[in-house]
């Protein structure tokens, strides 16, 4: 029988203990140490788990040498330290999204976790859901057709972030989503949006993305919304989905809806436009937690020594989306080209 593996985890504010809670019930998983610079913060984890060790100094994960993974939630601008030094001391890494502030960050994790062998993983949730893993096999298997546009919305009101913009915070989900279910990359980005709090990040974006052929996508991000809305659309020629992720169970809906085009189209007057309406189906999805789904997944990759799903080269790609959607937006949307030379590298 497998021993456990150990596992540190960094950081017990917001997404903190939900790892905890997750790799404390997962086989094959034990967590040994959690750290936190706020002492009441690991009061509360220690006495909801009574056999873990707390510190305020993670240098006393980094130098356990009984811990073989560390999970890091701490705001992105320590992500990159935090993870390298974990690398450094030998531990596998599963670290919060964004994986760091730059896509050079995120380069240099990805060599040192291959120098080292390790493995190294970013926590984009959304992509170990039932619903977004469906939607990714529903496009595999060309039940869509050619897909035609992606489409999403994610606002709310607050939580207002102090140290990068709504893209960062907010968009970041919904990049990971499509860069998971679309099988193309886009080649260029154009991103608007502004603040409506001096001196804080922009709080309110609209950001596009341009595939090869006619695909193209778009995402609307907000903090400053009356309402919460987490809804995506993906047309396709013969097929539609809805997603809405605060639905309860029908989270996934296929539509058979869509157009033909009928007559020469070089007379556009004698074009006809068809549109098509059929049924609507809601598959069966798993309903497993997501965060339970993904650290299965990264215990699993320790075993086994495979590659995660959302892998550095994921977290690097969304990065450098987000870096050229940051530049785009301060011109004012102008077209951003996509270096996918590099990604493909």
């Amino acid at each position: 029988m497998t021993n456990n593996i150990n596992i540190g985890v960094i950081g017990y504010g917001y997404w903190g203990p939900n790892l905890v809670r997750n790799f404390a019930e997962i086989p094959g998983a034990k967590v040994k140490t959690v750290s936190d610079f706020k002492p009441e913060l690991l009061a509360k984890a220690q006495a909801r788990y009574p056999n873990i060790q707390v510190t305020t100094h993670c240098r006393d994960i980094f130098a356990d040498p009984k811990i073989d993974a560390v999970a890091i939630a701490t705001p992105v601008s320590t992500h990159f330290d935090l993870a390298m030094a974990a690398l450094q001391a030998g531990k596998h890494v599963l670290v919060e999204k964004p994986i760091t502030v730059s896509s050079e960050q995120a380069m240099r994790l990805i060599e040192e976790a291959e120098k080292r062998n390790l493995v190294l993983m970013v926590d984009h949730t959304f992509v170990y859901t039932g619903a977004v893993r469906k939607m990714h096999d529903l496009v595999a298997t060309n039940v869509l057709g050619d897909i035609y546009y992606y489409d999403s919305v994610r606002v709310n009101l607050g939580l207002f972030q102090h140290d990068v913009n709504v893209l960062w915070d907010l968009a970041v989900h919904d990049l990971s989503i499509m860069d998971y279910v679309l099988p193309s990359k886009p080649y260029a980005v154009s991103a608007t949006g502004i603040s409506h709090v001096p001196g804080e990040p922009e709080n309110i974006a609209y950001l596009t993305l341009f595939f090869d052929g006619n695909l193209i996508a778009h995402i609307h991000v907000n903090w400053l919304a009356p309402v919460k809305v987490r809804r995506t659309l993906i047309g396709g020629s013969q097929r539609m989905i809805v997603y809405d992720d605060l639905e309860p169970s029908e989270k996934v809906k296929i539509y058979d809806k869509g157009i033909t085009v009928n007559g020469n189209s070089e007379k556009v007057y004698q074009m006809l436009i068809g549109y098509r309406a059929g049924d609507m189906w809601a598959p069966h999805l798993d309903m497993t937690e997501a965060l339970r789904t993904e650290g299965l997944h990264f215990i699993n990759c320790i075993e086994k020594g495979d590659r995660p799903i959302t892998d550095g080269e994921a977290g690097l790609w969304v990065v450098r989306i987000l870096e050229a959607a940051t530049q785009s937006m301060k011109q004012h949307g102008r077209l951003v080209e996509l270096n996918l030379a590099e990604v493909a590298a």
